[in-house]
């Protein structure tokens, strides 16, 4: 039952932020939402560790974490003028 109530809610937040991905008015918004999706993304693949039981999945889930974080930081330093 909660594993349901919780894959419906990353559903809808998948749908809002890919949708602000796309009709974002700025470039900001639209980096905002892609972290946003790398979240989402690490949170869905934390919780198919939790329902197959495979720890190994949770490493995978910070290391895109990581890369993800890496990425927008990067890209908003370019944005910003800092490279």
């Amino acid at each position: 039952m909660i594993i349901t109530i919780s894959l419906i809610l990353i559903g809808i937040a998948v749908f809002l932020s890919f949708l602000r991905l796309l009709i974002g008015p700025t470039v900001s918004d639209r980096l905002l939402a892609a972290d946003t999706l790398t979240t989402i993304t690490a949170a869905s693949i934390v919780l198919v560790a939790f329902v197959l039981g495979r720890l190994i999945y949770m490493d995978v889930a910070i290391v895109y974490a990581v890369i993800g974080f890496v990425g927008v930081v990067t890209v908003a330093r370019y944005l910003e003028g800092g490279i």
